[in-house]
């Protein structure tokens, strides 16, 4: 048995915890990442052959927060920040059997036949619809009742099946979109609350020395691995254990005991004051088995939607015209994906030339059945779906299907019981921190945005 004393252990080298271990050394920190899987970075990863070039877990990130903007300003030595083609600015709905862009403008919006002309109008009485009185509110009921069905349909419905894979039905809006929920409760509306904020951003003006979220689309040059490799060099590779296998807690007189073995046989014990979890909630009452069952569960029963995300390259594209970011499907429109992505039209070097790219999601809160599909059904299904929707007949010289059954925590109504148990687990046991994506959202600015917070509270 071997014993090791640090000052933290932070468990899953995600994004989370490899973004949490970099900020903690940079402060002078004695910090090891324990993980299970033989590599870092958890579901991103990028993989190219010949020449294409696809991510096997999230293909974009967003310019969404202050610390992940301020995180690429100081690796930026180290790679090159991509944001997505300008000319590719566009995205598609699927409706009656044909992409529609979404409305970028007044008039845009005016004339798409995504939405009724009943809700056209009635958006014109929104700032002055009340405010809802239920703090549980699905995001549903609340695009219903503020903006109209056709709204709820055919932007915010196939957008949830883009960020969440979710449903509108179950997720509470205060907890999945905050933006949003705090639009209506601080300014009485989505219009107002939008001419509001614009306001305050421009009398605020931002600090000069504060970076800039430009909420674009980003990915990196080579791929977005090239931000977890560079995250481990920084944490240094000594400071992470990979292939830990029967990982556990225990909490010590003062800290914490974590045990593993590796696949040679070889056993560790490693000591620390903090204990960090970046892992996901069904993972946890293994790894905390001293947590009392009737708190544990509430972490444990997160929902997770499964996601199955394809590549799929062309060497000579024959479909149509890749001039967007990419489209969402509708989930009344029964197809069998949530949406296809566009790497090769939004950022260089991701296809050959003439080629494309695409990014096919499937599965989601609405289609799990999914999951269960051979790969040779899955590949059937997928090449049905892109001939009608890609208009696209060729077989693709490339397709890499990947399945998470656990891929994207859920914000529903289980979330408030989730977060208060999170709460009373950290103040029962001093010292241990429970991160990652059960908490605090799910997007990569999310995640590098926790561990700047936890790394600052530290």
């Amino acid at each position: 048995m071997t014993s090791i004393q640090k000052d933290i252990v932070i468990v899953g080298a995600g994004l989370t915890g490899l973004s949490l271990a970099y900020y903690l050394k940079k402060a002078g920190k004695n910090v090891l990442i324990v993980e299970q899987q033989a590599k870092v970075g958890g579901v991103i990863d990028t993989i190219t052959e010949g020449e294409f070039t696809y991510e096997t877990g999230p293909s974009t990130g967003v310019l969404g927060s202050v610390e992940i903007v301020q995180l690429f300003n100081e690796l930026s030595a180290h790679f090159e920040l991509q944001v997505a083609d300008k000319s590719a600015n566009k995205r598609y709905i699927w409706k009656k059997n044909r992409w529609h862009a979404l409305p970028s403008s007044l008039l845009s919006a005016v004339g798409t036949p995504l939405f009724t002309w009943y809700d056209k109008f009635r958006i014109l009485g929104e700032p002055f619809r009340p405010k809802g009185g239920y703090p549980d509110e699905p995001i549903s009921e609340l695009v219903k009742r503020r903006l109209g069905n056709s709204f709820l349909d055919y932007a915010v419905d196939p957008f949830l099946s883009g960020v969440y894979a979710g449903d509108p039905k179950t997720l509470i809006t205060r907890h999945a979109l905050p933006k949003l929920y705090a639009l209506e409760v601080q300014y009485g509306g989505f219009i107002r609350g939008t001419i509001a904020k614009r306001k305050e951003a421009k009398l605020n003006n931002l600090e000069a020395n504060e970076p800039k979220v430009t909420r674009e689309v980003f990915s990196l040059k080579g791929g977005l691995k090239s931000l977890v490799d560079t995250l481990a060099a920084q944490v240094q590779h000594e400071n992470i254990a990979l292939s830990c296998q029967n990982v556990q807690i225990a909490p010590q007189t003062e800290g914490f005991k974590t045990t593993f073995n590796k696949l040679d046989g070889s056993e560790f014990e490693i000591y620390s004051t903090l204990l960090i979890s970046t892992i996901g909630g069904y993972q946890l009452p293994l790894l905390l088995p001293f947590v009392e069952p009737n708190l544990i569960q509430y972490l444990a029963e997160t929902t997770y939607a499964p996601v199955i995300h394809v590549a799929v390259g062309y060497k000579n594209w024959t479909g149509i015209k890749l001039d967007a970011f990419g489209g969402l499907v509708a989930s009344m429109e029964n197809r069998k994906v949530l949406g296809v992505l566009f790497p090769s039209a939004i950022f260089a070097n991701r296809a050959p030339k003439g080629g494309a790219l695409l990014s096919v999601f499937m599965g989601g809160m609405k289609r799990k059945e999914l999951l269960e599909l051979t790969d040779e059904a899955l590949t059937k299904v997928i090449l049905e779906e892109l001939k009608i929707t890609m208009q696209v007949d060729s077989k693709p010289d490339l397709l890499r299907i990947n399945r998470y059954k656990h891929a994207i925590a859920q914000y529903d109504i289980k979330s408030e019981q989730r977060f208060e148990a999170i709460a009373e687990i950290e103040k029962k046991f001093k010292g241990l921190i429970l991160a990652g994506s059960i908490r605090d959202g799910i997007g990569m600015a999310d995640r590098v945005k926790q561990a700047f917070g936890i790394a600052q509270k530290l």
